[in-house]
C-alpha cells in the first residue's frame, strides 16, 4: 500500500485561494490543470490500462450556485488526531475550524483541518485541508468523498469552491491510502459540481 495519501494531489492543486467572487475560469483552469496531471505517466495515479485510454475527467457543469464564501470559527484546542484511512496508512490532522455557508438559501457546516506533514513544509502552512461527502455520493460522485483545498484566510472568511472538488488517488488505484470523510463533513445536499465518478 503506497503512504501516499491526499498530499499528492494537495500540492497539484493549491491555487485560486484568495477568491471573493465567482470566477468561471478559476474552475476551468482547475480542469485543464487537473486533466494535465492525470494524463502525464509521471504524476498520474491511474493504472496502467487506464491511462492508455486517459482524455479526460468528468465534470459536473461549471456552476456559480456552489460557489460561497463561508465563515470561519476557529476551532480551540488543537488537539492532534489520527485521521481514518482507506488503507492502513494513518495521517495526523488538527482541526483548525468550522466553515458555515448557505446554499440554495440552507445552512450548512463543514469542519476544515491541516495536516501536520504539511504544517512543516513552508510552502504548504497555511494550508487547509476540507474532505467532504454529499447526497451524490457513491451515485454520480465518488462514493468516498471528495477534497477541496484551502488556505489560512487573514479575516474570517474562506471562499469555497466547489467546483473544485476533486477525487481522492484511491478512486482511480487501489494502491493508495486515502483519508476518509469525517462523519461530522457529511453533507445533506447534492453538490453537483467538481469531479464526478471515475468509470
Amino acid at each position: 500500500m503506497k503512504t501516499i495519501n491526499a498530499l499528492a494531489l494537495l500540492l497539484v492543486f493549491n491555487f485560486g485561494f484568495a477568491q471573493k467572487k465567482f470566477n468561471k475560469a478559476d474552475a476551468q483552469k482547475f480542469q485543464r490543470k487537473i486533466n494535465a496531471e492525470f494524463a502525464d505517466p509521471k504524476t498520474s495515479p491511474l493504472l496502467p490500462e487506464d491511462l492508455k485510454t486517459f482524455k479526460s475527467l468528468d465534470f459536473f457543469p461549471i456552476s456559480e450556485a456552489y460557489f460561497v464564501n463561508a465563515t470561519l470559527e476557529k476551532a480551540k484546542g488543537g488537539k492532534v488526531f489520527e485521521m481514518k484511512t482507506s488503507g492502513s496508512y494513518k495521517s495526523k490532522y488538527t482541526k483548525y475550524g468550522t466553515l458555515s455557508f448557505k446554499i440554495n438559501g440552507k445552512a450548512f457546516k463543514l469542519a476544515v483541518y491541516q495536516s501536520l506533514e504539511l504544517l512543516v513544509q513552508e510552502k504548504y502552512k497555511n494550508h487547509l485541508f476540507l474532505p467532504f461527502s454529499d447526497l451524490t455520493s457513491g451515485k454520480q460522485s465518488y462514493i468516498g468523498g471528495r477534497y477541496i483545498d484551502l488556505e489560512v484566510p487573514k479575516g474570517n472568511t474562506i471562499a469555497i469552491d466547489f467546483n473544485q472538488a476533486y477525487n481522492p488517488y484511491c478512486a482511480y488505484n487501489y494502491k493508495y491510502s486515502c483519508p476518509l470523510v469525517p462523519q461530522e463533513n457529511d453533507l445533506k445536499i447534492e453538490i453537483k459540481a467538481g469531479v464526478k465518478a471515475f468509470h
